[in-house]
């Protein structure tokens, strides 16, 4: 199996992807193909001091920034996520990775790639850790705009993605609203309720943004325009809390003892809620397997990443989804299948 990693996404440019890409090489027998300025991806290998014929370097000599727009992505017909992304159109890779600009990846991607046949936007899913378990939240960024049927959709490739990646049979199903009776909401979340409501799916309702991380489903299904802020949020109150209990700790010397009793039941809470150990996100309802990573990954996010996309590729992810929305009677996303 050869999975296409970004080398030059990211914060850290190509430190973190090198060391991630020959980790994941060595850690879960997959060849990487590793695409990104050939000068500046040989230096971080010398930097590490390894060779290993399991990775090989594809150069790409333009890099897109964290701020470019759509101009710049048309301009740039060299950048590494182009060129990740034709090498699975073109069958040298099954899978790509990148921890890049993440409107830059979507947009390629899509372009290049295209959505699966019946798929009318591909979502941009991810993995948060709740008081149950694992929680998939989708979209979380690739469509600002959505309609009910694409809701629906999500909910079906969400329930796809959790039966095959973490083997749960029939997965509750929720939709995010502002409060959980079914007239809660706006037009969107009203008509997605009763699309939900009548699908094959083991729907359980609406899901309030409190009760986001609190297990009650599986998977919850937005617009990218809620998903993302509410990931945002999420993001930001984890970071500020951990700073503020830092710096109380540091303050008193009684809180320093505490903290030595509790340093091991920490790093386990630390842990759950570390973005590195789920690798990132994925693009669901793509032809073709790709996964999106934090701008700050550090090597072990990208070394999870990698192993992500091939289970993806193993379970097969992608045809799993087709045969989902080949069962749905009548028009999906305006495609009519069945």
């Amino acid at each position: 199996m050869k999975i296409a990693v970004d080398a030059m996404g990211g914060d850290f440019g190509p430190r973190n992807a090198v060391a991630g890409a020959v980790e994941a090489s060595r850690e879960w027998d997959v060849d990487i193909l590793l695409v990104g300025v050939e000068s500046l991806v040989k230096r971080e290998f010398d930097r590490l001091g390894v060779r290993t014929p399991r990775v090989t370097i594809i150069d790409a000599p333009e890099a897109v920034g964290m701020a470019d727009g759509v101009f710049a992505l048309r301009r740039k017909r060299r950048s590494s996520i182009r060129v990740g992304a034709e090498l699975i159109k073109t069958g040298r890779a099954e899978a790509m990775v990148s921890m890049g600009n993440t409107a830059a990846v979507v947009y390629l991607s899509r372009k290049i790639l295209g959505a699966l046949e019946g798929v009318s936007k591909p979502a941009l899913a991810l993995l948060v850790p709740t008081l149950g378990g694992l929680t998939l939240l989708l979209d979380v960024g690739a469509n600002a705009n959505c309609r009910a049927e694409d809701l629906e959709q999500f909910a079906r490739m969400g329930k796809v993605f959790m039966e095959q990646i973490l083997g749960l049979r029939e997965p509750r199903i929720g939709l995010m609203s502002i409060g959980e009776e079914e007239t809660k909401g706006n037009d969107l979340t009203k008509q997605a309720f009763d699309r939900l409501s009548a699908a094959p799916l083991n729907f359980v309702g609406n899901i309030e943004g409190k009760d986001l991380y609190a297990g009650k489903a599986d998977v919850i299904v937005s617009d990218g325009f809620t998903g993302n802020v509410a990931l945002k949020v999420s993001e930001g109150v984890v970071e500020h809390l951990f700073s503020l209990a830092r710096r109380e700790i540091m303050g008193d010397i009684f809180a320093r003892i505490g903290f030595l009793f509790m340093r091991r039941n920490l790093r386990r809470l630390y842990q759950r809620i570390d973005y590195a150990e789920y690798g990132g996100a994925q693009l669901l309802g793509l032809n073709g397997v790709c996964i999106i990573g934090h701008g700050r990954s550090n090597m072990k996010a990208v070394k999870n990443a990698v192993r992500l996309a091939k289970d993806f590729v193993v379970r097969r992810v992608q045809d799993r989804i087709r045969e989902e929305l080949g069962r749905a009677p009548g028009e999906m996303g305006g495609v009519k299948i069945g």
